[in-house]
């Protein structure tokens, strides 16, 4: 994913959408591109196909779009004269939805929502597969993870306030990696979705 929006101070590893670069993002197939190789590393359009189920036809097409937005670039340490790597040109996205719903061209405001509703099936895809799989884990992990919501009476900055405060918690986190007390050896891929919205009082 792509990684998912992200709130706070910019940083020069995430890229923010604009009109543009939204709607050459918003699309199933992209999103699940540039998310592939910002997780797992270089890759060819082969080897996503194969990853990601889809035709080497298709990944090459949609990596070359995503390389004309920005989002992706070729590996030239890794290319050859037969097939081309990939990388992600970016290690994260952010997403400025409130000032993106409110342009005035509607194709803007329906990728705005492709790419919202698109970000929430790889979330529930990766939780429904966690649960799937959760026995063969080691017992140590089954008892580290976390599924958990909150309801809270906030305002919207007071909102604004809290993913922000989470948002750094995980950069302090991330700046860490490699570094924590244990074995390297039982470190895995943690993804970790934030959800914070309103809802209707009734």
């Amino acid at each position: 994913m792509p990684d998912e929006p992200a709130a706070g101070a910019p940083d020069p590893g995430v890229i923010s959408l604009d009109p543009r670069t939204l709607r050459g993002l918003a699309h199933p197939l992209r999103i699940r591109l540039l998310a592939a190789l910002r997780e797992y590393g270089p890759a060819t359009a082969s080897g996503l196909a194969a990853r990601l189920g889809e035709s080497s036809g298709a990944t090459s097409y949609h990596l070359r779009q995503l390389a004309a937005y920005g989002f992706v670039e070729e590996d030239p340490g890794r290319g050859t004269a037969r097939e081309r790597w990939w990388k992600a040109a970016h290690r994260g996205t952010r997403f400025d939805a409130g000032s993106l719903l409110a342009h005035d061209d509607p194709e803007v405001r329906a990728a705005v929502g492709l790419f919202g509703r698109e970000i929430a099936a790889i979330h529930t895809a990766e939780l429904e597969t966690w649960l799937a799989t959760v026995g063969d884990w080691s017992e140590e992990w089954r008892d580290s993870f976390d599924l958990s919501n909150f309801a809270l009476r906030l305002t919207p900055a007071r909102t604004r306030a809290l993913c922000e405060e989470l948002h750094a918690v995980l950069e302090r986190y991330r700046a860490q990696e490699g570094g924590e007390p244990g074995s390297a050896e039982d470190a895995a891929h943690v993804r970790v979705h934030l959800h914070a919205f309103p809802r209707a009082a009734d």
